[in-house]
C-alpha cells in the first residue's frame, strides 16, 4: 500500500497477524483488528408486497421444484453453501428467463414452470469479472464512452480545424491518425512457437498508437497520446471544466479505480477491475431505475476497502429504483442487503430447496440455515 496505483507500492506492514493488526498504518490491519469495520446500514428498505418477481417451480439441476419471490427495488443477496442452486436459480433461472424476455437476448433458461413480474422492468445486467475486451484497442475510456468526448475536444482546437481533423483522426480503430505500422495498437504481436503469443512495443510509435501528425495535436498541452495515459484522478483535475467527461470519470472514481489509466489495455485489468468498470458504465447512463442487476460473487479477490467502496455504488444503484441480485458468501455484504434468500440446507442432491427468507436479522433467526448461525455473530445475536 497504502493505497492503489501510483499512491501505493511500498511495504506498509509485515510480520505476523497480530503484528499487522496493531500497525497504525495499515488498511488490512484496520479491518482485521476491528478498528475499521463495513458498517451496519441505518435503515434497511423494505420490500413492497405488490413489487416482485416471482419464480415459480424452478427445477434445473438439483433445484426442487423451487418457488421464491424476489422483491423488486431491492438489494438482495442469495446465499447458501457451495452446490446448494444459487448459480442454477440465478444465472440459470432468473438471468436467462429475463435476457430472453427483457433484453430479445437468444437464451435457454433451466428448466421452470413460470417466471412473473418481469413487466415492471426494462432490461436486465449481468456485471461479471469477466474482460471489458480481448485486444490491446480495449479499454476504460472506450468501454466507459470517455473516448467520444474526449475525440470531439481534440477535432475542436484550432490547429485541427486548421488542418480539417475530424473526431475520427483521434482514433486508434480506423485509419488516418493511427500509428499503421500497429494499427493503433501500440504494440506488435509476435508468434511464439509452443507458447503464448507477446506483445513489443512498435518501433514506429515507440508505443504512442498514433503518427506525427496527430501527435502534434495538443488540448492545455497534452496530446491524445498524454491523455489516454493519465489516470483517473489526474483525468478529473484535468477535465473538471468539461461535464461531460468529468461525470464519466468521477463515476471511475466512485467505484475505487482512480489508479487506472484512461488507455490502459483492458488485459491488463483483474476480475475485480473489469467488473467495476461495468459498474461505473452503468452509473453513467440515464437510469430509468428499472433495471435488474444480477452479480454472481462479485467480492471475489477484494480488499476489505474495495469491498466497502462495492457496497456504496450497489446501494446507490438500488437508491435509484434498480433490483440487485447478488450471490455471495462474504457475511459483510450479507449484512448489508435489505433481503437474504437461503438456499440448502446443503449441497449437491441434499441442496435445492429454499432455507430461509426474510431480512438479515431475520435469517440469522432460523437455526436450521448455515448462513444463519454465522449472520448471527456478525449481526451481535
Amino acid at each position: 500500500g497504502r493505497a492503489r496505483g501510483v499512491h501505493g507500492g511500498r511495504i506498509v506492514a509485515q510480520g505476523a497477524p497480530a503484528e499487522i493488526m496493531a500497525h497504525p498504518d495499515s488498511l488490512t490491519g484496520a479491518f482485521l483488528s476491528g478498528r475499521r469495520r463495513i458498517a451496519l446500514p441505518a435503515q434497511r428498505t423494505k420490500p413492497d408486497p405488490n413489487k416482485h418477481l416471482r419464480i415459480i417451480g424452478a427445477s434445473g439441476n438439483n433445484l426442487k421444484k423451487l418457488s421464491v419471490d424476489i422483491p423488486l427495488g431491492l438489494f438482495t443477496c442469495i446465499t447458501g453453501v457451495s452446490g446448494s442452486g444459487k448459480s442454477t436459480l440465478i444465472n440459470d433461472t432468473l438471468y436467462r428467463y429475463a435476457a430472453r424476455d427483457l433484453n430479445n437476448a437468444n437464451e435457454s433458461p433451466a428448466p421452470c414452470k413460470d417466471l412473473t413480474g418481469l413487466e415492471q422492468l426494462d432490461k436486465v445486467v449481468n456485471i461479471d469479472q469477466s474482460p471489458i475486451g480481448r485486444t490491446p484497442r480495449s479499454n476504460p475510456a472506450t468501454y466507459t464512452g470517455l473516448f467520444t468526448p474526449i475525440r470531439e475536444l481534440f477535432a475542436g482546437v484550432p490547429e485541427s480545424r486548421a488542418r480539417g481533423y475530424q473526431p475520427g483522426r483521434f482514433s486508434f480503430n480506423v485509419k488516418g491518425g493511427r500509428c499503421e505500422a500497429c494499427q493503433g495498437d501500440g504494440v506488435i504481436q509476435v508468434a511464439m512457437h509452443f507458447l503464448p503469443d507477446i506483445y513489443v512495443p512498435c518501433d514506429v510509435c515507440k508505443g504512442q498508437r498514433y503518427n506525427r501528425e496527430t501527435l502534434d495535436i495538443r488540448y492545455k498541452g497534452r496530446n491524445i497520446h498524454e491523455v489516454l495515459d493519465m489516470t483517473v484522478e489526474d483525468a478529473l483535475a484535468f477535465y473538471q471544466a468539461v461535464p461531460v467527461i468529468a461525470r464519466k470519470l468521477q463515476t471511475l472514481a466512485d467505484v475505487g479505480l482512480s489508479y487506472i489509466r484512461l488507455g490502459q489495455n483492458a488485459t491488463t485489468l483483474s476480475g475485480g477491475e473489469a467488473q467495476r468498470v461495468k459498474l461505473a458504465r452503468e452509473l453513467s447512463k440515464r437510469d430509468t431505475g428499472q433495471t435488474l442487476y444480477i452479480l454472481d460473487e462479485p467480492t471475489t479477490g477484494l480488499h476489505f476497502h474495495d469491498i466497502e467502496q462495492l457496497l456504496k455504488v450497489l446501494h446507490e444503484l438500488r437508491d435509484r429504483g434498480n433490483t440487485i441480485v447478488v450471490i455471495e458468501h462474504n457475511l459483510d455484504v450479507i449484512k448489508t442487503a435489505d433481503w437474504v434468500i437461503d438456499l440448502g440446507p446443503e449441497g449437491g442432491g441434499k441442496g435445492g430447496e429454499v432455507v430461509a427468507v426474510g431480512t438479515p436479522e431475520q435469517v440469522a433467526a432460523y437455526v436450521n440455515s448455515h448462513t444463519g448461525r454465522f449472520l448471527a455473530k456478525v449481526l451481535g445475536r
